[in-house]
């Protein structure tokens, strides 16, 4: 069966998320539509539509004029695999003790690593990334000079991969929490799927606003791979959230957004200890004055 694609972009985030509700009432329906901020300072937002028969293009015309949008592009996609494609692609990852695999790479598991299986179809956290690549990395330096944290939590967690991380080197509970209940399934299918269950907490929350989470608190080591504005404004949480001399893991930086996010964690007395580059991305480990 063939599949549409329908995307237009926009500078205002209300229009652009505006025209994805108007998108998603269109007829025929798209099975999914998509509202993003591309990750390159632009401040340009993507609108886009999935489709599994051939979309009105007159009438996403007229969503576009209506919210100031550009034209639709409208594409017919060939029929694809996409689970045996991503497996094709996706090769395991290694970052110091961490082993991130699918299954069907179970047989190139190392004797003498900490093993993370991530199946393919779950894509996003899977370890390719340059930011989650980025956290792990980070994460196996500071085990590496021997930090223990006794009580972690993993921010906007997707698949929940660098929770696992640290439940696989520490003995103690770790919360995982995103804002999305999908996010929130297939971290907990990852963390089952891992032998992590009781280890790792699936939490659906805003940043820390939870009970279970803000009841938990102070953390030792807070991870947050997200985006540069959720980071900041999360900073005067994670001042209040993490313990004295803690650590934050951030990713979901732009090289050139980093200093930034730096200057805004230091204004809430969280300081840079180090910042690695991957590519585009950055990473950041920051520790909360004693």
């Amino acid at each position: 069966m063939p599949t549409f694609t329908a995307f237009t972009t926009l500078s205002d985030k209300s229009k652009a998320e505006n025209l994805g509700e108007a998108l998603e009432r269109l007829n025929p329906e798209p099975y999914g539509v998509g509202v993003f901020e591309v990750e390159d300072g632009s401040g340009v937002w993507e609108v886009g539509g999935y489709f599994l028969e051939d979309p009105d293009q007159a009438g996403l015309a007229l969503l576009a004029m209506a919210f100031d949008a550009k034209s639709f592009v409208v594409s017919e996609l060939p029929e694809t695999d996409w689970v045996a494609h991503v497996r094709r692609e996706l090769a395991p990852v290694e970052a110091g003790r961490f082993f991130v695999y699918g299954s069907h790479d179970a047989d190139k598991v190392p004797a003498d690593c900490e093993p993370l299986l991530i199946e393919a179809a779950m894509a996003f956290g899977t370890g390719h990334h340059g930011t989650t690549l980025g956290c792990l990395k980070a994460l196996d330096r500071l085990i590496g000079e021997g930090f223990h944290a006794k009580n972690c939590i993993d921010v906007g967690c997707g698949t929940a991969v660098l929770a696992m991380a640290a439940a696989r080197t520490w003995p103690e509970n770790v919360r995982a929490s995103d804002i999305d209940q999908q996010a929130v399934d297939v971290a907990a299918a990852n963390v089952a799927a891992n032998d992590l269950v009781g280890r790792v907490e699936c939490i659906e929350a805003a940043g820390f606003a939870h009970d279970d989470i803000e009841n938990a608190a102070p953390y030792d080591l807070v991870f947050a791979n997200i985006l540069k504005a959720p980071l900041i404004g999360l900073a005067p949480d994670i001042a209040e959230f993490i313990a004295p001399g803690g650590y934050a893991i951030l990713s979901g930086i732009l090289n050139d957004q980093a200093d930034e996010v730096i200057s805004v964690y230091a204004e809430n007395g969280i300081n840079l200890v180090e910042r690695t580059e991957i590519g585009e991305w950055t990473t950041l480990i920051l520790q909360k004055s004693h």
